[in-house]
């Protein structure tokens, strides 16, 4: 047990982070949010180091049901960093209304988050996702005096509750026509042949983790909850949640499923499926969109379409593709959203409408610029680094022999990048709207804001080598 716990730092330091920031904001109320905040971000940043002094570290603990590898660590990085700017953004949006169990939420999400990514048993892959979704459903209804988001924090819990039985039953049928919880003994099951009971329980597992990444056909939640939920918090749904549920799905199908056998072909029929639905929906649902967290909801979609196109070639170079995307999607997302932040009308509120960023070029050059970088790089347009992971996934999928599905990835993305495009033309080419938008954004939003594009332009591609080892090492951990 103590070696166990000497292997678990991250999640550790997350929990005691956790507790002290709900035991300070009770005994201290809402006066001093600044304290709660700092400590979580410690927390945070804390758990982080003990990730990275754990990297080459290749260990099972508390009898196999958790991994600690390189797998599971290169996508904590990106949940921690995610959750860190999610919480530090939050102060200035919520001002007066801002209350200590926000940033305890986020600790305790987040360390629900890492234990997904790390989960090889039924039951941790369970206790990780309910961890995260019981903080998510009260954090998407946290502004309790706005009706948008009582009914997004609604609709996210009565769908989440129902995704959640899915995932129940087939986690039942996988249990017992394989005997065991544990993903190994799922996999030597697998190996013997796929009965009706497994073959109905991988359909359902798949379910319940293709509705936490806003898969088609079960994304029918996200446009409501992003437009709805505080921009914060959308901010977080649209990056670390999806970070853990990608990488849990990848560890499952993988891990519990085989990259080899009889249940290939089996669980790669409905990643193929859940790839090519959410491409095409994403891209068409998003074209008549007139708000723009509803659009990147719709984009949300699309990306998860196409991270499926890497995992469905069920090779080491289809999940190194897939990680790539991940932290790619992840920093062009959050600088998107804080976008969005940035820029308030006469009456201090929050500026939403497509078209009111009409001529905003001419009176925020440096921000339209910014997401103009965001946009095309969620397009794949090059030079811009978005381009990169995309064409990863792509030859994945071809060297895999999935021509076919890498082809229409390519032309869904062609007709995608139409709304991408529509907004910058919007930004730089329209007449400049009526409505009076001004920055109200702070140095540190603006700061990440140009640090993120300036990643995602040619300057990027610097770090290739680098992402390409990382990427190789967590990914070759599964094979």
């Amino acid at each position: 047990m103590t070696a166990d716990l000497a292997l678990i730092w991250p999640e550790l330091i997350l929990t005691i982070g956790g507790l002290v920031t709900l035991l300070l904001g009770t005994f201290g109320g809402d006066r001093r949010v600044g304290l709660y905040q700092l400590a979580s971000l410690l927390t945070l940043a804390a758990g982080a180091a003990a990730v990275v002094a754990l990297f080459g570290t290749q260990a099972s603990v508390f009898s196999g049901t958790l991994a600690v590898d390189d797998f599971g660590g290169f996508a904590k990085l990106i949940i921690y960093a995610a959750s860190f700017v999610c919480i530090a953004i939050a102060p200035r949006y919520f001002g007066e209304g801002m209350r200590a169990e926000y940033s305890a939420l986020i600790v305790f999400a987040t360390l629900g988050m890492g234990i997904m990514a790390a989960s090889r048993d039924l039951m941790t892959l369970y206790i990780g996702l309910e961890l995260n979704s019981l903080g998510s459903y009260v954090l998407a209804s946290f502004m309790r005096g706005d009706d948008r988001s009582s009914e997004a924090g609604l609709k996210y819990f009565v769908l989440g509750a129902l995704a959640s039985g899915f995932l129940l039953f087939g986690i039942s049928l996988l249990y017992g026509f394989s005997g065991t919880t544990d993903f190994a003994g799922i996999a030597r099951a697998m190996g013997g042949g796929i009965n009706i009971g497994l073959l109905f329980g991988i359909v359902f597992v798949i379910a319940g983790l293709a509705f936490k990444i806003s898969a088609v056909p079960f994304h029918m939640w996200t446009p409501d909850v992003y437009e709805g939920a505080p921009t914060p918090v959308t901010t977080l749904f649209a990056s670390a949640p999806k970070v853990a549920a990608m990488a849990l799905l990848v560890r499952v199908v993988i891990d519990a499923m085989g990259s080899a056998g009889p249940a290939l072909a089996a669980w790669q029929q409905i990643i193929i499926f859940l790839s090519l639905a959410s491409i095409i929906l994403g891209a068409v649902g998003a074209i008549g969109q007139k708000n723009i967290k509803r659009l990147l909801a719709y984009s949300s979609i699309n990306n998860v379409g196409f991270m499926l196109i890497g995992l469905a070639a069920g090779t080491q170079q289809g999940v190194e593709a897939v990680l790539t995307y991940l932290l790619v999607y992840v920093v062009t997302t959050i600088g998107a959203f804080l976008f969005v932040m940035q820029l308030r009308d006469a009456d201090g509120r929050m500026v939403e409408s497509i078209p009111a960023y009409a001529g905003l070029s001419k009176r925020q050059p440096g921000l339209a610029a910014a997401m103009a970088v965001f946009l095309f790089s969620l397009a794949a347009i090059p030079p811009l680094f978005g381009f990169w992971p995309k064409y990863l996934v792509f030859e994945a999928a071809v060297n895999a022999g999935l021509v076919p599905l890498a082809v229409a990835g390519v032309v869904v993305s062609v007709i995608g990048a139409f709304y991408y495009i529509a907004i910058v033309k919007t930004m730089f080419f329209d007449d400049e709207a009526d409505a009076v938008i001004r920055n109200d954004g702070s140095r540190i939003e603006g700061a990440v804001i140009g640090v993120s594009a300036l990643w995602l332009s040619v300057i990027g591609y610097l770090f290739i080598p680098m992402l390409a080892v990382a990427a190789a090492g967590a990914a070759s951990v599964l094979f």
